[in-house]
């Protein structure tokens, strides 16, 4: 029986979901506009064998926010203060996009007590695209979706992702209609530099990138040079949001990478 949670740290309340298997704990983190349950079908696929937790980011999903403080150093101390509150021994990071960057740090900092990192195509970008993004209108699109219906935005949701299951599309939209205007304060530079972060890794990691990504083959291979624990594993016909496009083959290579963990 999958259960729910709440607590409180750093002056917001988290929500998570425990699949409770009795096997090593895996953290999935969710992208910005996400939640831990968009991480479902993976979940499904690791429970039984591993014991995985996915909590929503300060201002998303079941999660309180705040006016201010959404930055990747408040949600490392958030993802750190879970392992703390589930006592979770050497937890592996799985995230992807915001959360992979979340993940990225959160393992720096808690490099101690972790076993492994999944990282699904992080926001590892230039300050150059940062600001860009930035200065997007992406603050008015999202005012935009949580002003429509849940069935108008399931309908632009099909359009725009016909081949995506419908589980997925509905945990995508009750995902979005769920986030904060101020969670997207994550997305205000500078990024942590993901350079550094990378080559302070100290536990073997996975790389996932799709064919149309932010992580490009080139740089994925450039951090694997900087640190020889980064192994790349590229999922073809996938788009930055590769969890959602390529689902099945996202499973096989995760769990893989888990059961050869030492």
């Amino acid at each position: 029986m999958w259960s729910n949670g709440t607590f409180e740290t750093n002056g917001v309340r988290i929500h998570y979901v425990c699949t409770g298997g009795g096997g090593q704990p895996v953290v999935l983190l969710h992208g910005l506009m996400g939640s831990g349950a968009c991480w479902t079908p993976l979940a499904r696929a690791l429970d039984g064998e591993f014991n995985v937790v996915m909590p929503d980011a300060r201002g998303h999903g079941g999660s309180t926010g705040a006016d201010c403080g959404y930055g990747y150093d408040e949600h490392a101390s958030d993802v750190l203060a879970v392992v703390r509150h589930l006592e979770l021994w050497r937890p592996v990071f799985v995230g992807h996009s915001m959360g992979g960057m979340t993940a990225t740090v959160a393992a720096q900092r808690g490099a101690g007590n972790l076993r492994g990192l999944v990282l699904v195509d992080p926001t590892f970008i230039s300050p150059d695209l940062q600001q860009e993004v930035w200065d997007s209108d992406v603050a008015d699109q999202h005012r935009r979706a949580l002003a429509l219906s849940k069935s108008d935005l399931m309908a632009e949701f099909r359009a725009r992702h016909p081949h995506r299951s419908s589980e997925i599309v509905e945990a995508q939209v009750e995902a979005r209609l769920n986030t904060s205007l101020s969670a997207l304060g994550v997305l205000k530079p500078p990024n942590p530099d993901f350079r550094t972060l990378v080559r302070a890794i100290e536990v073997p990691t996975l790389l996932v990138i799709g064919d149309s990504t932010i992580v490009t083959a080139e740089l994925a291979t450039e951090l694997s040079t900087i640190n020889p624990r980064v192994v790349i594993e590229q999922i073809p016909h996938a788009g930055h949001g590769l969890p959602f496009d390529q689902p099945r083959q996202l499973e096989r290579v995760v769990a893989r990478f888990l059961r050869a963990l030492p």
